[in-house]
């Protein structure tokens, strides 16, 4: 039997934030448990690749260092905010850094659902990755929740407005409902949403205000989060890094120079890159040295920021090089979009294009090389759970022809706001702004694939306008091949 000779321990740096000398303490142990880099991932945490003979030292030195970390699991998924990006990226009304640290500082709990905190603002932190995502109101100190349930595409706008205070103690409730009550909210389909805001609402009250207007999310646009950059008299400094791999010598300086320039907060963002806010302009040269010493290039085309793999997935961020590639050679113009590659079939990535990894179940030597859907979503709004097949079953090799000519239609639908129908994936689109009525649709019970009237099935020859009990018996999925009977009718909410 196959006997692994590392094993990967995770630690969790709340909302993306950790100080330089809780930083310093993971790179210390790590140094003496002989890891040479670490990485970061898609919910601002850290992981650690260390050698079996030398995990007990690691995690008896995170132990006494008081730093929470999982070895080989993530029962317990990092909180992710949009900290980071405040008087950076853009300045909130009301949400400022005080008030994250507020919100995480009273989580006096490891949950065990995936929670994002993210100013209504800002476009640098995914909104809806979530299963309980706070999104920023207009009125001071309260937030619009959406519940994304576990296993499921179905998401629930809350019927009220949360209190900044009550953020923790209701979430600690919701997950104690969810997971103790699997049977009514976790992996199952047509969930009665209402029925968790009722339980919640019978067990505990809490401070709300009404919700009087839809949730308004601003146009995405990805910032580049990359060298320096000016900011209210001072610098902020953004590493990124094409390999993922941040050398332990390299983190060990950059805490050196924070404890002499008094910098305390370092901070880690969806994009696997970190961010070092407060730069005081004669200190620049200490960075400047330090980015030199370690030979760190801060120069990086913007097209290759604005991808998210898989985390620890090397044959994901291998595909991810091979397209850039691609992409350079042919000067792709792709501002406005970011890109998502997807080989696991629940990880939950942000993108407007996703290139997802098809199960590989052929015996046929040709049909059995990689093979990939190309979606998009609805507008191109990665915040959309809205998926459109654009291509399927596309080889690698010819990837990035079609993933050019899919740029090419985005800058045209900018241009012509003249929408082309493809074959559509339904989940929910939260935030899109669109208050479109509750409508029925057909939903593939195996892949999810969605047959809306409104748009048919182009792959089967079938044009918009026909519903579904008029579909020959003999129509499948164009995705899976599952027969007309596979489909059940959901309702296709609007969840604003």
């Amino acid at each position: 039997m196959f006997q692994k000779t590392y094993k990967t321990v995770k630690v969790n740096l709340a909302g993306g934030i950790v100080s330089a000398g809780d930083l310093l303490s993971i790179i210390t142990a790590a140094e003496k448990a002989r890891i040479e880099d670490v990485q970061f991932g898609t919910r601002q945490q850290m992981f650690l690749k260390v050698k079996v003979e030398k995990l007990a030292q690691l995690e008896e030195d995170l132990k006494l260092a008081n730093i929470f970390f999982e070895t080989e699991g993530d029962e317990f998924p990092n909180i992710v905010s949009s900290y980071v990006t405040e008087g950076v990226f853009q300045s909130a009304i009301w949400v400022s850094e005080g008030v994250y640290r507020d919100v995480l500082d009273h989580f006096d709990f490891h949950p065990r659902l995936r929670i994002n905190l993210s100013d209504s603002g800002q476009t640098f932190i995914p909104f809806f990755t979530g299963h309980l995502n706070f999104v920023s109101s207009e009125k001071n100190n309260y937030w619009y929740l959406y519940v994304r349930f576990p296993k499921t595409s179905q998401v629930y706008a809350w019927n009220d407005l949360v209190y900044t205070g009550d953020i923790p103690r209701l979430c600690k409730i919701i997950e104690e409902i969810i997971l103790g009550n699997k049977e009514l909210f976790y992996g199952i389909e047509n969930i009665s949403a209402g029925d968790l805001y009722r339980v919640v609402a019978e067990k505990v009250s809490f401070v709300s205000q009404p919700v009087e207007q839809p949730l308004k999310l601003p146009q995405f646009a990805l910032p580049y989060y990359e060298g320096f950059n000016q900011y209210n008299n001072k610098t902020w400094l953004g590493i990124y890094r094409r390999d993922e791999l941040y050398s332990i010598a390299f983190l060990k300086d950059i805490c050196a120079i924070c404890k002499e320039t008094k910098i305390g907060q370092i901070y880690t963002t969806p994009w696997k890159s970190l961010i070092i806010k407060g730069i005081e302009v004669h200190q620049r040269k200490l960075w400047d040295y330090v980015l030199g010493k370690y030979r760190i290039n801060v120069r990086h085309a913007s097209n290759e920021l604005g991808w998210q793999v898989e985390d620890l997935n090397e044959d994901a961020l291998n595909l991810k090089h091979h397209l850039i590639r691609h992409f350079d050679k042919d000067d792709v113009r792709t501002y406005g979009l970011c890109f998502a590659i997807k080989t696991q079939p629940n990880t939950s990535l942000f993108g407007s294009v996703i290139i997802k990894k098809l199960p590989n179940e052929s015996r046929n030597q040709r049909r059995a090389l990689d093979r990939y859907d190309i979606l998009y979503t609805r507008d191109f709004n990665p915040n959309s759970k809205e998926y459109i097949l654009f291509r399927k079953e596309v080889p690698k090799e010819f990837l990035d022809t079609y993933l050019i000519s899919l740029c090419k239609y985005y800058y045209e639908l900018n241009s012509e706001q003249d929408l082309i129908p493809h074959e559509a994936y339904q989940e929910n689109n939260p935030g899109s702004g669109n208050e479109s009525p509750i409508k029925l649709v057909h939903q593939c019970r195996d892949c999810l694939t969605i047959y809306d009237e409104a748009y048919g099935d182009l792959t089967n020859g079938i044009e918009s306008g026909l519903p579904f009990k008029d579909l020959p018996d003999s129509y499948e999925c164009p995705t899976c091949g599952a027969g007309k009977e596979n489909f059940q009718t959901i309702e296709q909410p609007s969840l604003v």
